[in-house]
């Protein structure tokens, strides 16, 4: 309930506050220049030789490719997101199975519906999306991460379904694919460019479909837990795995969405429990959280 209330309001400030709205406008945060990326028609389809602008950060490309291959390793660097993996899944399997009216508690909810797993890594997101009956394509601009999840889901005739290639969500909008779900988890606060890479999550995404995208809020209480803790005193991740002034504010994201025709219904922050090791859905999303939210017609 706390995070719905907080949800309403932040859809009000980004509709209806000038205040709120000019401050943002005038920050110093690179990634959010909107006059520059938005104009009235950026929610039309793609007109033939239409370009998005690439939203990859190089060196974000290099310092992930470095440790790819530990990808499937659960107490290598990726071993947050495979402990946090569970919370994540039942946050999408629940607000997908209510948008599309499919049954939770059914083995395989997602048949007969297409996603795609953008920044998909080496797929320890796309493989259980395809084992709940998703028609599944996951894409990385990575050759490594495409290699081993390919290596990695050819061992399940299940998971062996999943379209992995190595492209850019930019390049499949040129392609005018679309999708029911568009899932971007951990990506955004890694690209050169929120805005953009918004945009073309957007067009992504079919009319009436979803978008869901996780992140870390640009709070002091995210710098303390996901940097200094996370990476210099636990070690759970490489040291620079994250630049703070990278992430986005549930504010920053939630008028980006708004401004790609994308309409959040529904926000939650993840948890850890230092005693039990786990993480849970929680209405506090002051660190980790998720926006999912439903593609509108321009």
């Amino acid at each position: 309930m706390a995070s719905r209330l907080l949800l309403k309001r932040l859809q009000t400030l980004t509709r209806s506050s000038p205040r709120f709205h000019n401050k943002f406008c005038r920050s110093q945060y690179r990634c959010l220049n909107l006059a520059r990326h938005y104009s009235d028609s950026v929610n039309s389809p793609p007109a033939p030789g239409f370009q998005l602008k690439s939203s990859l950060n190089q060196d974000e490309l290099k310092k992930f490719s470095a440790i790819a291959e530990t990808w499937w390793d659960s107490e290598g660097p990726f071993k947050p997101l495979h402990v946090m993996n569970p919370t994540r899944l039942a946050f999408i399997r629940s607000t997908l199975c209510r948008h599309f009216g499919k049954d939770p508690r059914c083995p395989r909810p997602f048949e007969g519906l297409k996603f795609v797993d953008v920044g998909c890594g080496g797929g320890i997101l796309s493989e259980p999306l395809a084992r709940m009956g998703a028609d599944v394509t996951g894409i990385d601009a990575i050759e490594k991460n495409i290699k081993i999840a390919r290596i990695h889901a050819d061992r399940d005739s299940v998971t062996s379904s999943i379209n992995y290639q190595c492209t850019t969500a930019e390049k499949l909008v040129e392609e005018r694919r679309e999708f029911d779900a568009v899932i971007a988890l951990e990506v955004i606060e890694h690209v050169a460019d929120p805005a953009e890479f918004c945009k073309s999550l957007s067009a992504l995404t079919a009319v009436g479909g979803a978008t869901l995208i996780s992140t870390i809020n640009r709070s002091i209480r995210a710098y303390a837990t996901a940097i200094v803790i996370a990476e210099y005193v636990l070690h759970w991740l490489p040291r620079g795995t994250h630049e703070w002034s990278s992430f986005l504010t549930p504010e920053e994201l939630v008028l980006i969405l708004e401004r790609a025709s994308v309409h959040v219904q529904e926000m939650a922050g993840f948890v850890y429990n230092p005693l039990s090791g786990l993480w849970s859905l929680s209405d506090d999303i002051s660190v980790n959280f998720i926006a999912f939210g439903t593609k509108h017609s321009a």
